[in-house]
C-alpha cells in the first residue's frame, strides 16, 4: 500500500527539494528504516522556492518533538533560515540534521551551530536510534560530552556503513501521486570505486550492492503501480557486470511505452555483454549520464582521476552510430591544472563524438573533498557560499572564468534544450573549432541580450538568426529556412518567420524528459555533430 503520513506525528521528516518533481529519496529511506517509530513519524517535501515561514508554519502544524531536515548543498542557504525560525519559535523541538553538506567540516557552519543533534555519513540506521533514544527517555540532556555523570546525546553523531541487506525498503513509500507526477529514483548500490577529488563520491569506499532479488521486486511493485520513470542513483551503474546485466534485462522483459531509465556510467566500461541488451532497447528509452570531466592527461591526474580514453571514444561510437541511447556528458570547468585551451580542445573532442547533451559544469568545492589540497598551488579561489563554484584559478582568472560560465549557459539553452539541434550545426565548418566559434557566439549573446536568463524563446530565436547572418555572413535562405525547421519540430508551436517579423512564442522550459523528446523529434542525422561539419 502507498504511504499515507500519521495523524500528528512525533517525527517530521523535512527536506527542500530544488523541483517538485524531485522527490526526496533521502527521506524515504530514512522513514522506511524507522521500525517501531515509522507509525509516529511523517514526511513533509517543500522547494526551495518557498517562503521559510510557510514551510515553519507547515512544519509546526504538525506539533511535532523532532524534525529532522536532509541538507544538501542547493538548500542549505533555505534551510538555514528555516532552522533559525524553528528554533526561535519553538526551542523545545528537537532538531535533527543530516546530509552531504552537514556530514563533513561541521565546525563554523550556521546552521549545524542551531541544530540539536548533527547525524553525518549514511543515517538511514542512526537516525532511528537517535530518535528512539530521545522519546524514550525525555529528559535526556543535549551537550556534547558528559554531564554531571549523566550520558547525553552529542551534538555531532557519526553514522557507520550501515549493512545494506538489512535495510528496510523505501519504494513503497512513494505514492500514486508521485508515481504519475515526479522522478522515482533507486539505487541498486552505493559508493564509487574511484577517486576523484572533487567529487564526495570518492570517499565512499568500497562499494556496496543491494540484494538483488529483493531489489528487483521493489521494481516489480512500481511498475505494478505504474511507475515510468527511473532514476538510477548509482554513482556506477555498469561496474558490476552480473548486477547491471540483471537489470537491464529486467526492464528489458518488462518493457512497455513511456519507460524511461537513466543511468550514471563509468565511460570506459561497456563489455559486449552489455552492448547487447543496451542494443535492443527503443530510442530515447535510456540515458546514460557520463561523466568525463576532463580530457587533459595533467588536469586527470591532479585530480587522482582514472580513464582510458580509447576505449572511452569506442563506447561513444558503438552508443551513437548502434544504439538510441541518449547520451548525458559532463565536462567541469575550473580543475586545477586547466586552462581555456585545454578545456576548448577537450570540448572539441567530445563535441565530436556526438552526445546529445554536453553539460558543462562549474567546479565546486564541496565539503569534504580532497580538491582542497591544490589550492596553493593552483590559485583555487572559490565562493564562500552555496554551492562555492570556482570564481578563479591560476590558469584561469575571473574575468575568463565568467566568459565560461555564460559560455556553459548559452550552451544549456542552445545546444542542450534540444531545440536548435540542426541549426547548431550551422556554427562551425570544417576548419572551425565548436569551442572557438561557441564562445564568439556567447560573447556575442552577452553583448547583444545584456543576461543569461529569461531569455524567450522566440528572442534566442531571432538571435541566432542574426549571428549567423550578420556575424559568420551565412545565406539569410539557409540560415531562416535550417532555424524554422528546428522550430516547427516542437508540436503546437507558433509560427516562427524570419525572413520577417516572428510571433511571440512559448517561455515554456523543458525539464530533463521533455529535453530528451525534443532531441528525439531531430532527424538521427542531426542529433549529432558528423565529424566533417566540425
Amino acid at each position: 500500500m502507498p504511504y499515507t503520513d500519521p495523524p500528528m506525528p512525533d517525527i517530521v521528516l523535512a527536506t527542500l527539494n530544488a523541483k517538485y518533481i524531485h522527490a526526496s529519496f533521502g527521506l524515504r529511506c530514512l522513514l522506511a528504516n524507522l521500525g517501531d517509530l515509522r507509525d509516529r513519524a511523517g514526511m513533509l517535501e517543500f522547494v526551495i522556492q518557498q517562503q521559510p515561514l510557510e514551510i515553519v508554519e507547515a512544519v509546526l502544524a504538525q506539533q511535532p518533538r523532532i524534525v529532522g531536515f536532509g541538507v544538501y548543498i542547493w538548500n542549505v542557504t533555505q534551510t538555514t533560515e528555516v532552522v533559525a525560525l524553528l528554533k526561535k519559535l519553538r526551542p523545545d523541538v528537537t532538531l535533527i540534521l543530516g546530509g552531504p553538506e552537514v556530514s563533513f567540516e561541521t565546525d563554523g557552519q550556521p546552521i549545524t551551530a542551531l541544530a540539536d543533534h548533527v547525524i553525518t555519513g549514511e543515517a538511514d540506521v542512526k537516525f532511528a536510534e537517535v530518535c528512539r533514544r530521545l522519546l524514550g527517555d525525555a529528559d535526556t540532556p543535549v551537550c556534547g560530552g558528559l554531564e554531571g555523570g549523566q550520558e547525553c546525546q552529542p551534538h555531532i553523531i557519526a553514522a557507520g556503513l550501515p549493512p545494506l541487506a538489512q535495510l528496510a525498503s523505501p519504494y513503497d513509500l512513494y505514492t500514486d501521486e508521485d508515481l504519475r507526477h515526479r522522478v522515482i529514483y533507486v539505487e541498486a548500490s552505493r559508493g564509487c570505486p574511484f577517486t576523484c577529488e572533487f567529487c564526495l563520491s570518492s570517499l565512499d569506499i568500497p562499494v556496496r550492492a543491494f540484494p538483488l532479488e529483493p531489489f528487483l521486486a521493489s521494481m516489480q511493485r512500481l511498475l505494478d503501480r505504474g511507475a515510468t520513470q527511473f532514476k538510477f542513483v548509482d554513482r556506477t551503474f555498469n561496474l558490476h557486470l552480473p548486477t547491471s546485466t540483471a537489470i537491464l534485462q529486467f526492464f528489458l522483459d518488462r518493457w512497455r511505452a513511456g519507460l524511461f531509465l537513466h543511468f550514471e556510467m563509468v565511460p570506459d566500461r561497456l563489455p559486449e555483454q552489455l552492448r547487447g541488451l543496451i542494443r535492443q532497447f527503443p530510442p530515447g528509452a535510456v540515458q546514460f549520464e557520463v561523466g568525463i570531466q576532463t580530457f587533459d592527461d595533467t588536469t586527470s591526474k591532479n585530480i587522482s582521476r582514472r580513464q582510458n580514453l580509447d576505449r572511452l571514444e569506442d563506447n561513444f561510437r558503438f552508443l551513437r552510430q548502434e544504439t538510441g541511447v541518449h547520451i548525458h556528458a559532463d565536462l567541469i570547468v575550473g580543475l586545477p591544472g586547466e586552462d581555456i585551451e585545454s578545456f576548448g580542445r577537450g570540448f572539441d573532442r567530445l563535441v565530436r563524438l556526438g552526445p546529445q547533451e554536453i553539460q558543462i559544469g562549474i567546479l565546486k568545492r564541496l565539503r569534504g573533498t580532497p580538491i582542497i589540497r591544490h589550492d596553493d598551488a593552483y590559485r583555487m579561489i572559490y565562493a564562500p557560499h552555496p554551492p562555492y563554484e570556482i570564481l578563479s584559478t591560476r590558469d584561469i582568472p575571473f574575468e575568463q572564468m565568467q566568459r565560461l560560465r555564460r559560455f556553459a549557459r548559452y550552451w544549456d539553452l542552445v545546444a542542450n534544450s534540444g531545440h536548435f539541434t540542426t541549426t547548431l550545426r550551422l556554427l562551425w565548418q570544417d576548419d572551425t573549432s565548436p569551442f572557438a566559434r561557441f564562445l564568439r557566439l556567447s560573447d556575442w549573446l552577452h553583448a547583444r541580450l545584456g543576461r543569461t536568463h529569461q531569455i524567450a524563446l522566440h528572442v534566442l530565436a531571432q538571435a541566432l538568426f542574426e549571428f549567423l547572418t550578420t556575424e559568420l555572413a551565412l545565406d539569410h535562405d539557409l540560415a531562416a529556412t535550417t532555424l524554422e525547421d528546428d522550430w516547427h519540430r516542437a508540436p503546437g508551436r507558433a509560427a516562427l518567420n524570419l525572413r520577417g517579423l516572428s510571433s511571440p512564442a512559448s517561455r515554456r522550459s523543458l525539464d530533463r524528459s521533455a529535453r530528451q523528446s525534443q532531441h528525439a523529434r531531430a532527424t538521427p542525422s542531426s542529433q549529432a555533430v558528423s565529424k566533417k561539419n566540425v
